[in-house]
């Protein structure tokens, strides 16, 4: 049956890997593109414990000039802690790595927060001028345990004073893989769907060898060329870059699939 281009995921399974209370927005919209959506979360964030260094950053943001959140999680974890112990500093600059964070920011009631346009990356964010000229600057980065280094290491390079406050953590979750094999065996998923390296590093821990050959074989959506490059040192055979956020997962997989059925 030919899918008409209103829904064309028509009679599509798509593999969600968004941590689970993230997951729920992407599903929406496979589900109105005509889609089965397949919650699978690869990741699952998780409170930290509050240090005592942790605390100490937060009781000091009056001495900052700029704050960073890396994600909505970090804007999510991050507010919460400086709720529970003080208010926002009225003269605390703010600044966002894609539009994910800047909305999550603007549910707090920020506006005026720097972010890139059309990425959602550190590199997107550096080539800001608010981010060239940081020289003698102290700035505060919300982001989880163990991140990326490339935003810190680079503004220190340019002078800034740079913190950290690692306000979660990112764990493997007990996701139902045998649910998963079981899908594909029954040739029910036509796509997966990654937003992180990391995610998919775990993705494929988690199917093991018996899901190796399935994973490798189901057209990849990313959201950034990084993950599409390491998706194609794992050895995926076809990986398609969309466009940021789960909108632009959506319009890949559209697209995709739209014009394979136009092939058919």
């Amino acid at each position: 049956m030919r899918k008409t281009r209103a829904r064309p995921l028509a009679g599509r399974g798509v593999v969600v890997t968004r941590p689970a209370h993230q997951a729920r927005q992407l599903a929406s919209l496979i589900e109105a593109a005509g889609g089965r959506p397949f919650l699978f979360p690869v990741l699952e964030i998780r409170d930290v414990e509050r240090s005592a260094a942790l605390l100490d950053v937060i009781d000091r943001l009056d001495e900052f000039e700029l704050a960073v959140f890396v994600s909505p999680n970090a804007v999510e974890r991050g507010m919460a802690l400086v709720a529970a112990r003080r208010e926002w500093p009225r003269k605390l600059k703010v600044a966002a790595i894609g539009g994910g964070s800047l909305r999550a920011l603007e549910r707090y009631g920020m506006t005026d927060v720097t972010a890139p346009e059309g990425r959602s990356d550190s590199e997107a964010l550096l080539d800001l001028p608010a981010l060239s000229l940081v020289f003698r600057k102290r700035i505060v980065v919300f982001r989880g345990v163990g991140g990326r280094e490339l935003l810190g290491e680079t503004l220190t390079d340019r002078g800034a004073v740079v913190e950290y406050a690692e306000c979660y953590q990112r764990v493997l979750p007990d996701s139902d893989v045998a649910s998963l094999l079981r899908a594909w065996t029954e040739k029910k998923l036509d796509a997966v769907t990654v937003t992180s390296s990391e995610g998919l590093r775990n993705l494929f821990d988690m199917v093991g060898a018996p899901g190796r050959e399935s994973l490798l074989e189901t057209p990849l959506f990313v959201t950034h060329p990084r993950i599409a490059e390491t998706a194609q040192a794992m050895g995926v055979r076809r990986v398609v870059v969309t466009g940021p956020g789960n909108e632009g997962l959506v319009a890949g997989l559209s697209a995709y699939f739209d014009a394979h059925c136009r092939r058919e």
